[in-house]
């Protein structure tokens, strides 16, 4: 009798040991948060460098940076002014971009702040980018007030994308996310 108590025992010791190791190795697995502090440039409207690193701002959709839009009658380049608007934004030595979570271009998809400011709500704020999943507050108040893009009349960044002629028949340039 005493042995089948310790086989059964050991069988329960056995299970609970390989839970905690499987427990274990699903802990490590977990997509800690990247955090990125420092000197960043802006690629475009809505995407980043760091180094060799690239990132997408997470929740926005910028112009793309070839994209014209009008306003009082007139084209004016909001691609290139969204690109400007992010790097005067992301400039300060605070700047801080963290994210957990990869694009299919393989760029990090990143929040990011400095003194205290939402760099992605901030660029939906003022009418230089669209809230794409998040910040629909901040979209609104920038259509009521007319701010940026809102100003006027433009195509949606993502319309501007799918209707793009393709320059690049091997698809490598869409591959690596340019």
């Amino acid at each position: 009798m005493a042995r089948g108590w310790r086989v059964m025992r050991d069988g329960v010791t056995a299970l609970a040991l390989l839970v905690f190791l499987w427990l274990i190795a699903a802990k490590l697995s977990d997509h800690a948060a990247t955090v990125y502090t420092g000197q960043f440039r802006a690629v475009d409207g809505d995407s980043l460098s760091f180094g060799t690193e690239r990132m997408r701002l997470s929740g926005i959709d910028a112009p793309e940076l070839s994209q014209s839009c009008e306003r009082t009658g007139t084209t004016w380049a909001c691609g290139q002014e969204a690109k400007r608007a992010l790097q005067a934004l992301i400039a300060p030595a605070d700047a801080q971009c963290s994210g957990g979570e990869r694009d299919r271009f393989d760029r990090l998809l990143v929040t990011c702040h400095s003194g205290g400011v939402d760099i992605n709500a901030a660029m939906v704020r003022r009418g230089m980018a669209v809230s794409y999943g998040s910040y629909r507050e901040d979209e609104a108040r920038a259509r009521v007030e007319k701010i940026g893009l809102w100003s006027g009349t433009f195509e949606m960044p993502r319309s501007v994308r799918d209707h793009a002629p393709r320059s690049d028949p091997g698809g490598i340039m869409g591959l690596l996310g340019w």
